[in-house]
Parts: C-alpha cells; structure tokens; sequence
C-alpha cells in the first residue's frame, strides 16, 4: 500500500490515504519541541523518524508548494506533518531537519 502514496496528487488525498494506515496524529514543530496536537505528547527530534517524504507544487502560485511528512515516533505514535516552502510557514525547520529520514535510506 504505501508504494501507492507516489500515485497521489493532492495534499488533501495524500493525508486521507495516511490516515488510512494510521497516520492520524498531527505533528508541529514549535520552538523548543515537536507535539503531537491530538495525543498532546512531546518529542524530540532523536524520538521520531520520517518515514515518507511528499512534495505537492502550487499550480498558480509557487508560494502554495508545501511537504508532507509521515512520521513515526519512538512510542508508536504516527502523524503527518505539514510545511509550507513560503516564508510564512509556522514549523521550526531546524528541528524537522534533525528527524532521522528512513525515506532516504
């Protein structure tokens, strides 16, 4: 099923088929940590792993570009995590890019 993902045009179709194999948390990175909205948990870069990366590309506007992360923490938990490439977007890049990548391995 998730060699399937890569099939999928749409922000919106790619969480839902996420949620399906139970990818059904949210996660955003704040200043000092990475929460988890629905389980109200916290984690460090070191507790989660980002095991599919996806790229959607505005089609009117660049600024609409945004990546989705599927991400697993150490505890079980598995959500996605969103970011727009435009300046406006809330997440702390610096600890996302301290997540381990099993996408890229």
């Amino acid at each position: 099923m998730m060699k399937d993902f890569q099939k999928l045009d749409t922000v919106s179709e790619t969480m839902n088929a996420l949620t399906k194999e139970g990818f059904t948390d949210d996660f955003q990175a704040n200043e000092k940590s990475i929460q988890a909205v629905y389980s109200k948990k916290e984690y460090q870069p070191e507790d989660l792993k980002i095991v599919l990366t996806f790229r959607f590309e505005g089609k009117t506007d660049p600024a609409d570009a945004v990546v989705l992360f599927a991400i697993v923490a150490n505890d079980g938990v598995k959500g996605t995590l969103s970011m727009s490439y435009s300046s406006e977007s809330n997440q702390n890049e610096q600890l996302i890019k301290q997540i381990k990548r099993l996408d890229y391995e």
